[in-house]
């Protein structure tokens, strides 16, 4: 394939083509006022987005040397969206603005070299932080965050951590009351399993207009094992096996034959005499299959053991249902009970533990979803809309406003509108100092020019808290305005969106050259080709 070759001023101008062009999309999302995006799909309809990632990713310029610009802008927004979660409008704004500034001074006369090295310098230097201690400007202001974090005291700073905090706030109270959306509330351990048998079934319940079998039992004993207890389904070959299970069971069910005691077994199978003892009525007994597969299903029934105060048994341990003893029953009641809040706690603190040594997201939302059950409730927001566009839109809005708020619960607040970026400015003179040309500091100040857009009146107090409120146009106590972020979010994004925009804005200042593929045109459509051919 035929290449363009394009080369100084006309190169550098392409590529802030591109960049424009994705900056330009994104950035109509950002602060309180931001609008919508909508993008076309080759099937189904189109798509209503608010999120600064998503959009970047979607846009292919037809000017092969702009859409260059477009993907370095783009991996940009990619990275802090990977490293952070968050940052990826603010990454694309401060990336246009470096980028855009930088080439006026290169076209000015500036060593686009040492504007490079001056970026660079900004981001890796050390200025003094408290106590005397030097740390690079992205951990220190890191480091800032974290310390002058505000703990969530109210529901109302939830409320305003989101566009949809008022019903995650809600949905944190456990009192769901909206009118297109709904919060369904599961007190206790939710098990996504039903009974092996529909011979378990106790009676039909009629909910939302459909028949429901229920098998519910009051205050049940349980028993948590990877044991088989027998097949039912093979019973013809199964049948020695069977009279070994049986002979294990039987034992460890007398005492509750005798009391009269409800069982609830979770096993990876069960014997067809189970079903026969509960049909006569000998046993009150429902047997239902572990959730999940493989190395998890063990943990996810280590989980239940603990939350039930039974006895995991299992050969691992060294346990068999032959040697088991009624020490081995847990207890289930209705409302739940936190008879073992000690060892859930310290269940939930090895289950975290596992969750920040793994790199898969997968893993991780897994280890999310045993500690909300470990936790005692789960709480579901049932989203509506009117249409599926309305529906993916909110669906989105949620996802984020729950991981705003999880990091917040988790880590703090601290002043939103970017008040952040705003407070680097404290650094600026001590950064200034080191910088060994003119140039260099050129680069300091369109850094600084890019981070902070308010005049040297509005931020000249520094004060941490304070910032521009896009809502209402003042310069005010964002904290008391509730114009907040998670702390969390901004310790990382913040940071890590200066990084990735200085990073590629140096690329881009330093580009003498710029490569591109010229598409061939395909061969013309023969004629009748149409739209319209082998329709009758």
């Amino acid at each position: 394939m035929a290449t363009e070759v394009t080369f100084g001023d006309e190169s550098r101008a392409a590529l802030l083509a591109g960049i424009d062009a994705v900056a330009n999309a994104v950035k109509v999302t950002i602060g309180p006022k931001g609008r919508n995006v909508v993008l076309e799909r080759s099937f189904g309809v189109p798509e209503v987005v608010n999120d600064g990632v998503t959009i970047a990713r979607d846009i292919e310029l037809e000017d092969a040397r702009a859409n260059v610009g477009a993907k370095l802008i783009v991996e940009v927004a990619s990275k802090s969206d990977q490293k952070a979660g968050d940052g990826t409008t603010t990454s694309c704004v401060l990336t246009q603005a470096l980028v855009g500034e930088g080439l006026k001074l290169v076209a000015s006369g500036a060593n686009p070299i040492a504007l490079q090295r001056g970026l660079q310098k900004a981001i890796e230097l050390r200025p003094l932080a408290r106590g005397g201690a030097r740390e690079s400007a992205s951990k220190l202001l890191a480091a800032e965050v974290k310390k002058l974090a505000k703990p969530v005291d109210s529901d109302d700073e939830i409320k305003n951590i989101a566009a949809m905090g008022r019903t995650i706030a809600t949905c944190f109270q456990r009192d769901g009351q909206t009118l297109t959306d709904e919060i369904d509330f599961t007190e206790g351990m939710e098990i996504d399993r039903g009974f092996v048998s529909p011979y378990f079934v106790k009676n039909q319940a009629s909910r939302s207009g459909s028949e429901t079998q229920l098998c519910e039992l009051e205050n049940p004993r349980v028993l948590v094992t990877d044991r088989k207890i027998g097949n039912m389904q093979e019973r013809a070959r199964e049948e020695e096996k069977e009279r070994e299970s049986r002979a294990e069971i039987v034992p460890l069910l007398e005492g509750l034959v005798s009391s009269k005691e409800p069982l609830l077994i979770i096993a990876e199978d069960a014997l067809s005499s189970l079903v026969l003892n509960k049909m006569r009525g000998v046993l009150d007994v429902c047997a239902i299959k572990p959730p999940s597969f493989g190395d998890r299903r063990k943990s996810y029934l280590e989980d239940i053991a603990i939350v039930t105060g039974a006895t995991f048994v299992t050969e691992q341990l060294g346990l068999t249902l032959e040697s088991a003893s009624d020490r081995c029953w847990g207890e289930a009641a209705a409302p739940p009970k936190s008879n073992h809040a000690d060892e859930v706690g310290e269940r939930i603190k090895v289950i975290r533990a596992e969750a920040e040594l793994t790199d898969s997201q997968f893993d991780k939302e897994k280890a999310e979803e045993r500690i909300a059950k470990l936790g005692g409730a789960i709480g579901r927001i049932k989203v509506g809309a009117a249409t599926e566009t309305e529906l993916k839109d909110k669906k989105l809005r949620y996802e984020d406003a729950l991981n705003s708020v999880k990091a917040a619960m988790n880590e703090g607040i601290v002043p939103g509108g970017g008040a952040t970026l705003v407070y680097c400015l404290r650094f600026k003179e001590q950064i200034l100092e080191q910088m060994t040309d003119e140039d260099e500091k050129l680069a300091v100040d369109i850094l600084f020019r890019a981070m902070t857009p308010l005049s040297s009146a509005q931020v000249k107090a520094q004060e941490w808290g304070f910032g521009w409120n896009a809502a209402t146009g003042e310069y005010e106590d964002l904290l008391e305005s509730g114009v907040i972020d998670p702390a969390t979010v901004t310790q990382q994004a913040a940071p890590e969106a200066v990084l990735n925009s200085c990073s590629i804005a140096a690329s881009v200042l330093t580009t003498q050259c710029l490569i591109t593929e010229i598409k061939e045109e395909g061969p013309p459509m023969a004629p009748g080709m149409d739209d319209g051919m082998g329709m009758m």
